[in-house]
């Protein structure tokens, strides 16, 4: 119960934080868009589009780290940790390094012959691309950092770091809009900026917080651990980084079949996607780390049950908000931005459907990182990873939409929830058939009945406002009724009032801090 509690209680922090920052990071996205224009704002994301993956990356590799760090905290040995951080440290300077120069030599081949740029801008996407590599080298050094402040557990500080992130990304955004200098460039070279400072903030705060975050390579460097990690991040990465070129090269073949005026309908895609994927991997920043340490205290049961759990929930808090959000998606965009590029409402519609699939299994492949044999499942994982990219660049080649690569990643994340599902059964001798009594179904009648009921308004009612706030209101009223009586277990709505319990009792703690009355 206490680990519910703690999972409860950061994943609380964690929204609050979301709450904040996704409203800013669309509002920052809105102005972004209004100062480069269409064309631009295409370049951007299908250049230096790495940025966005960059996210993806960093939390893969922290997960890898943090599963090594919270693995030694939940087996009580805490010189371990230091050590793991130490090594850690090298071998994410290395891995910069390493990655520096392949994208080098990739851009050589982007910049000749691939990439469709209005011939007056070449020149400046060059340089943005020079932009992107820099802010490749300090994330990916920024890695273990995070790992660290995961592994702690220590959500607040986490929630407070993304929270200035949004606040200095929109000062960008305000900047560049009444800047006289050449607005991609100067955005660029921002961003990369901002990656080096939070780089700093994270490493100051986490050195002086954290015994285990100090780097001292004589006495905290191991070279079995040093093996061992290389290892298993190297597996980690082989998917993560094959999943990113997968992903980042959609860019480059939408880029030389549509030009870049698609890429800018794909950027809103992905952030749209992006921020309302934030609401389930909040839940999983906070749930991975008592998935690893119940793997490291020896508990496989729990570690399953906390998993299964866990994929459940994110598909309940993915469909909460995404269900609204795909009916009204055009009236929002008509709200949201001044300019909507073509194929931004389809393309974010598809990529929703994707996400949402993504999370009946999101928690799987951490169950089996947990156990730590990932070496057969990330080698298929990774070969999976490129299919995508080449049936839509043969479909492109027979003159099919741009929407049917949406379509070909739908396909592609069904085939691979099946293949972490095998793997975990494989791996940590998951139960498929529980799986499926837990997860599937449940998931998959509230998600059906929750959306005909939205619906409802949709039929009835033109666009406009007033149908706007009724499909809000009607897809929160459903989705917290079916979810409680159909989507959790009787033991499940015990816990999660004894939870919901703690939290009022804490809340009215605060307000007698604050000499406020409470009834």
């Amino acid at each position: 119960m206490e680990s519910a509690h703690r999972v409860a209680n950061n994943t609380g922090i964690l929204y609050a934080r979301m709450i904040i920052t996704v409203f800013i990071s669309l509002y920052s996205t809105r102005l972004i868009l209004a100062a480069l224009g269409v064309v631009d704002f295409g370049i951007f994301n299908v250049v230096a589009g790495a940025i966005s993956m960059l996210t993806f990356l960093n939390t893969a590799m922290a997960s890898a780290t943090q599963r090594f760090m919270s693995f030694s905290q939940g087996s009580g040995d805490p010189d371990k940790v230091k050590t793991i951080f130490n090594v850690s440290v090298v071998l994410h300077i290395t891995i910069a390094i390493l990655i520096l120069l392949l994208l080098e030599v990739v851009g050589f081949y982007l910049f000749n012959g691939i990439l469709v740029i209005p011939s007056d801008r070449v020149s400046v996407a060059k340089i943005i691309y020079q932009f992107t590599i820099i802010s490749t080298f300090f994330t990916i050094i920024s890695v273990p950092y995070d790992a660290a402040l995961n592994a702690r557990e220590n959500m607040f500080v986490f929630a407070l770091f993304g929270i200035v992130e949004a606040v200095l990304k929109l000062a960008i955004a305000f900047y560049i809009t009444y800047t006289s200098f050449d607005k991609l460039i100067l955005y660029g070279l921002l961003m990369t900026l901002l990656a080096v400072l939070l780089l700093i903030i994270r490493a100051v705060y986490c050195q002086k917080m954290y015994p285990e975050c100090r780097v001292d390579l004589k006495e905290h460097f191991s070279k079995p651990v040093f093996s061992e990690m290389t290892k298993f991040a190297g597996w980690t990465f082989l998917g993560s980084s094959t999943s990113i070129v997968a992903n980042y090269g959609t860019g480059v073949v939408i880029n030389m079949f549509f030009g870049t005026v698609i890429n800018a309908a794909q950027g809103v895609a992905a952030q749209v996607n992006g921020q309302l994927g934030a609401f389930a991997m909040n839940m999983l920043k906070a749930i991975n780390p008592v998935i690893d340490k119940s793997e490291g205290g020896g508990d496989r049961q729990k570690m399953l049950l906390i998993s299964m759990t866990g994929a459940k929930m994110s598909f309940y808090l993915s469909i909460l908000f995404m269900i609204p959000v795909f009916i009204e998606m055009p009236y929002i965009f008509k709200f949201w931005l001044k300019n909507i590029p073509d194929y931004a409402i389809l393309f974010c519609r598809l990529a929703l459907i994707r996400s949402v699939i993504e999370q009946l299994y999101i928690t799987m492949s951490n169950s089996i990182g947990a156990v730590g044999k990932i070496k057969s499942y990330q080698i298929s994982n990774s070969i999976l990873n490129i299919f995508p990219l080449v049936i839509s660049y043969i479909l492109f080649k027979f003159h099919f939409p741009p929407y049917t690569l949406y379509l070909v990643f739908i396909g592609y994340t069904i085939l691979g929830g099946i293949l972490t599902l095998y793997f975990t059964k494989k791996v940590c001798d998951l139960s498929l058939l529980l799986y499926l009594k837990e997860v599937i179904i449940p998931s998959s009648v509230v998600g059906i009945l929750v959306t005909g009921f939205t619906l409802i308004p949709f039929f009835l009612m033109q666009e406009g406002f007033p149908r706007f706030i009724l499909t809000g209101l009607i897809s929160t009223l459903s989705f917290f009724v079916f979810v409680w009586f159909i989507g959790f277990k009787n033991d499940e709505r015990s816990k999660s009032k004894e939870i919901l319990k703690a939290l009022t009792l804490k809340i009215k703690s605060l307000f007698k801090v604050f000499n406020f009355k409470t009834e």
